[in-house]
């Protein structure tokens, strides 16, 4: 008599432990349900750090400094364009489908993120985010390459001084996210390869 296949197990999410919500310190707990309500689902990357949640907390503090902003050069769509580019140039499967989802959104444009990720040259960027993606790109895979012309080059593109640092210090901080995605090899959510590209029910 034939039977019912089991479900197949839900694959790790991290190489390493992943605690249980409840014994997450209370901040945690209520920024992980603040995301998981707004977007109906808790991305990865928040359960798989969140074994050491002092560091946790402080990367994602510095997460939200640096991409939760507009300014004068950089918007947030466009800090998600940078995230994007460099990511893939560190061939990082987790951060280049988390973030090109959120690039859709905030670009309203649902081929830019994939257009970015495969070749950022050939990709619709003006010519100054074509700037700030080249630059960023070479401080993501070969940063003894940057020169101080090169951060010139961004200020006589409109970007200020807090937006320059800003290319390079979201870089910085996602060599670290990718680094830790290969490290603990932590899949991307289902959820997010429609997000950006089909209405939400």
């Amino acid at each position: 008599m034939p039977t019912s296949p089991l479900p197949e197990p839900a694959a790790p999410i991290s190489r390493f432990p992943v605690p249980l919500r409840k014994d997450l310190p209370p901040e945690l707990r209520e920024r992980f349900d603040a995301v998981e309500e707004k977007s109906g689902f808790l991305p990865n990357i928040f359960g798989a750090l969140s074994w050491r949640p002092a560091e946790a907390e402080a990367f994602f503090a510095l997460h939200d400094a640096l991409m939760d902003k507009e300014t004068p050069g950089l918007s947030k769509a466009d800090r998600e364009v940078v995230v994007v580019a460099t990511s893939a140039a560190n061939d990082c499967l987790y951060c280049v489908v988390a973030h090109g989802a959120i690039a859709r959104i905030r670009a309203r444009d649902p081929y830019l993120a994939d257009q970015v990720a495969v070749d950022w040259r050939k990709a619709p960027l003006d010519t100054r985010m074509h700037a700030v993606v080249e630059v960023a790109v070479r401080l993501a895979v070969e940063p003894a390459t940057v020169t101080a012309q090169d951060l010139a080059d961004l200020r006589g593109h409109g970007l200020t001084e807090d937006d320059v640092w800003d290319v390079g210090a979201i870089v910085s901080l996602f060599a670290l996210s990718n680094r830790l995605a290969h490290w603990a090899a932590i899949p991307p959510n289902p959820e997010f390869y429609l997000l950006g590209r089909v209405p939400r029910a």
